[in-house]
C-alpha cells in the first residue's frame, strides 16, 4: 500500500492492529458524533490563496510556552501506546525529538516518565489525571518535575468516563505483559488485574477525583513550578477561569470525541474562546487535524499550535519511529505547501485573511 497521506496510515494500521486495539485508539463515545464532527467541521472551513507573494523561502519554526518548536503541531498525550508497537512511547518520543517537537505523556503511558524522558532530545509534557489520592497525583508531579518534564497538562473534562461502546463490546483489557507504569509505581497497582468490561473504566471510576475543583488547579500550582496546562475547554468562561486560577496554557479539546457525546468540533468554539483570553494565555487545540490546511485553518483562527493524535498512532502501528516521524513530516510538508499557497512565509504570517467567508457575512473573516 502507497502510504501518502495520514489516511492511508489509518487503514494500514487497522490492518495490522488487533480489533480491540484498533476500536481503543479510532473510538468515540456513544453515538460517535463528536468524533465524526472534529473532521467535518475542519473540511467546511475554507481558505483564501494569496498570490505573488514571495515565498521562497518558509519558517514553520514557532515558540510554545516560550520553548522553541520546529513546527506548530505537537504530540498529545495518548495511552497504552505499546498497544500499537513494542517500544511504544519510546518511539514516538524519538520521533518527536528527531522533527523538533514536543511530546506530551500520558499517565497511562505504557512505558514509564522516566524512561521516556532518557530517549527524549526534546522537550516533554507529561499529562496528568488527579487522583483521589493527593499522595499520588503529588508523586507523579515531583518524577515529572525531577525527569525533565518542563509542563503539566491536567486533564479537566473526565471526572467520569463516558460510555465507549466498542471498548465495552470487546471487553478491553490491556494485553498480557502491557501495564501502565506510572501508576505501577506511584501506586503498586497493576491496571492490567482489573477484569471488569473496561480495566479503564473501573479505574477511573475507583481512582480518579470526580469532585475536582478550580481550587484544585491552584493547590496543584501551588506544587510545582511548571507551567499548567489545562486540556479540555470548550467554553469561553471555562477559558476565562483557567486565565484567573494561573494557568500557562490551555487545549481546546473534547478529547477527541472521547467523553461528552454531542458537544461541538473544537474548531468551531476555537474563535470565541480566542477572544475571550485574548491573548493573555496561549491557545492551544487537539481533535480532527488530519491535513497541513486544518493546521492553516487553527492558526488562522488563533491557535499557537496544534496537537495531532490517532495519526501518530497510526503511524507507530505501521512503522514504530519510522512510521511516527513519516505521519509527522507528511503534515508538516503539507503544511509547508499550504502555507505557500495561501501567501503565508512564516508561521506568524498565517492570520484571518487566508480564510474565505461567504457573502451573506459580508466577506468578513
Amino acid at each position: 500500500m502507497d502510504l501518502v497521506n495520514l489516511a492511508d496510515y489509518e487503514r494500514a494500521a487497522r490492518e495490522k492492529l488487533p480489533q480491540m486495539a484498533y476500536d481503543y485508539y479510532a473510538s468515540g463515545a456513544c453515538d460517535e458524533i463528536t468524533l465524526a464532527e472534529n473532521i467535518e467541521a475542519y473540511r467546511r472551513i475554507k481558505l483564501l490563496n494569496r498570490v505573488l507573494v514571495d515565498v521562497e523561502r518558509r519558517d514553520l519554526s514557532t515558540t510554545v510556552l516560550g520553548q522553541p518548536v520546529e513546527m506548530p503541531i505537537l504530540i498529545p498525550p495518548m495511552a497504552f501506546q505499546r498497544m500499537a508497537h513494542d517500544e511504544g512511547e519510546l518511539a514516538t518520543a524519538r520521533a518527536a525529538g528527531s522533527l523538533g517537537t514536543i511530546m506530551t505523556l500520558s499517565t497511562f503511558s505504557n512505558c514509564s516518565l522516566e524512561r521516556v524522558a532518557a530517549v527524549a532530545t526534546a522537550p516533554l509534557w507529561f499529562q496528568l489525571y488527579v487522583h483521589r489520592d493527593r499522595a499520588v497525583t503529588e508523586s507523579l508531579v515531583k518524577r515529572a518535575e525531577q525527569a525533565g518534564y518542563s509542563a503539566l497538562v491536567v486533564t479537566v473534562d473526565a471526572p467520569f468516563l463516558a460510555g465507549r461502546e466498542r471498548d465495552a463490546r470487546n471487553r478491553f483489557r490491556l494485553p498480557p505483559g502491557l501495564t501502565a507504569e506510572n501508576l505501577m509505581v506511584a501506586e503498586g497497582r497493576d491496571l492490567s488485574e482489573q477484569v471488569d468490561s473496561s480495566a479503564l473504566v473501573a479505574y477511573f471510576a475507583a481512582r480518579l477525583d470526580p469532585a475536582l475543583t478550580w481550587k484544585d488547579i491552584e493547590w496543584l500550582r501551588s506544587l510545582t513550578g511548571l507551567p499548567v496546562v489545562l486540556k479540555g475547554i470548550m467554553r469561553a468562561d471555562d477559558a476565562l477561569a483557567a486565565l484567573q486560577c494561573g494557568a500557562s496554557a490551555i487545549v481546546v479539546s473534547n478529547h477527541g470525541g472521547r467523553q461528552l457525546d454531542s458537544v461541538p468540533a473544537t474548531i468551531a468554539v476555537l474563535p470565541e474562546i480566542v477572544e475571550a483570553v485574548d491573548g493573555r494565555l496561549e491557545v492551544l487545540i487537539d481533535g480532527g487535524v488530519r491535513r497541513g490546511t486544518d493546521v492553516v485553518k487553527a492558526l488562522a483562527l488563533g491557535a499557537r499550535a496544534v496537537l495531532c493524535g490517532r495519526p501518530v498512532l497510526w503511524g507507530l502501528a505501521v512503522a514504530g519511529e519510522q512510521g511516527v516521524r513519516d505521519v509527522l513530516s507528511l503534515l508538516r510538508a503539507e503544511l509547508d505547501c499550504a502555507m505557500a499557497l495561501c501567501g503565508c512565509n512564516s508561521v506568524g504570517g498565517i492570520d484571518r485573511g487566508v480564510l474565505w467567508r461567504p457573502a451573506d457575512s459580508g466577506g468578513k473573516s
